[in-house]
């Protein structure tokens, strides 16, 4: 049917970015005739069609050519925009008000109502759109990255195949093949410095699926937390765990019982708390605490007190 055909022509010309008039008469077993026929109706569609003569010439979409923001509704277009406001914030490159663009035309512009506000930066905004820049070059370009990470055993120069920019529970990662340790791993950027672009190229590898699970790189061995805390921190339990994270005993103060997947993400967030919590369990926690406060105490035991300085 020409209405087939009509679509069949559209989509090619999207994907690729030139066509020759035998090339689809040999596609869709028609007359080089037709399918000028085709063209014609297509230019009257709507969508711009340019054809060039001579060598290298052939059919093509105008460049610059606007999509119809009819196939959208205004709700899908809000959350196209609300995403791209996302990107922007840690791209170099502002793709919003190219889309915007793209989507209006003379005598109706379209653009972000401004409901839902997205932020993805941290608050080291200029280092980290430079990173994110650099491995989405890396990643398009398939070259391999280094940088120098830092964790808890220290600091490592790390030499990656980057494959991924994650972001996850408030954190960018960039995901790839590490080469030093011949396994897959995810990097927080925060930790990575002196990122450099290597010139050497990589063949991409293929990924297997359960690496790509990147819950499973957060998760390990849980470890139960049971604490108390005073009313005057109810707003930080909801605001991490949600409204029915814990329960009010008869003295009135919050019982929280939470599962962690790791012991130095319970603590540093346990002692962000100072003396607004009770630890009950788990024992080694409370036997951590313990030495934080003699370690505190012991800094501040001199053998000869300051003299106060008399005024």
């Amino acid at each position: 049917m020409k209405i087939d055909r009509l679509i069949g022509i559209i989509t090619i010309l999207l994907q690729k970015e030139k066509v020759t008039a035998p090339e689809l008469a040999k596609r869709f077993e028609v007359s080089r005739r037709t399918i000028s026929r085709d063209i014609e109706d297509i230019c009257k569609a709507g969508i711009p069609i340019v054809t060039t003569q001579g060598s290298g010439g052939g059919i093509s979409i105008s460049d610059g050519y606007k999509i119809d923001k009819a196939l959208f509704t205004n709700d899908e277009l809000q959350a196209v925009f609300s995403g791209l406001q996302g990107i922007d914030s840690v791209s170099e490159t502002s793709y919003l008000p190219k889309m915007t663009e793209k989507l209006s035309d003379k005598n109706n512009s379209v653009e972000a109502d401004g409901t839902i506000m997205i932020d993805l930066a941290s608050h080291y905004q200029k280092p980290l759109r430079e990173k994110i820049e650099l491995i989405k070059t890396a990643i398009q370009n398939k070259q391999l990255i280094s940088f120098l990470y830092y964790y808890k055993k220290g600091e490592t120069m790390r030499h990656i195949e980057p494959y991924r920019l994650v972001f996850k529970w408030s954190s960018w990662y960039v995901f790839g093949y590490c080469l030093d340790r011949k396994d897959y791993r995810l990097f927080k950027l925060n930790r990575l410095w002196n990122v450099t672009l290597s010139p050497d190229k990589f063949i991409p590898r293929k990924i297997p699926v359960h690496k790509l699970r990147f819950d499973d790189y957060f998760s390990t061995d849980t470890i139960h937390l049971k604490a108390l805390f005073p009313k005057s921190e109810k707003y930080r339990l909801i605001e991490e765990y949600g409204i029915d994270c814990f329960q009010t005993t008869d003295s009135g103060e919050l019982l929280l019982e939470q599962d962690f997947a790791s012991y130095e993400n319970m603590r540093e967030w346990v002692f962000g708390f100072g003396d607004k919590v009770t630890i009950l369990e788990p024992c080694r926690l409370y036997e951590d605490r313990l030495r934080q406060a003699e370690n505190i105490l012991k800094s501040y035991i001199y053998e000869d007190s300051p003299k106060k300085e008399k005024t």
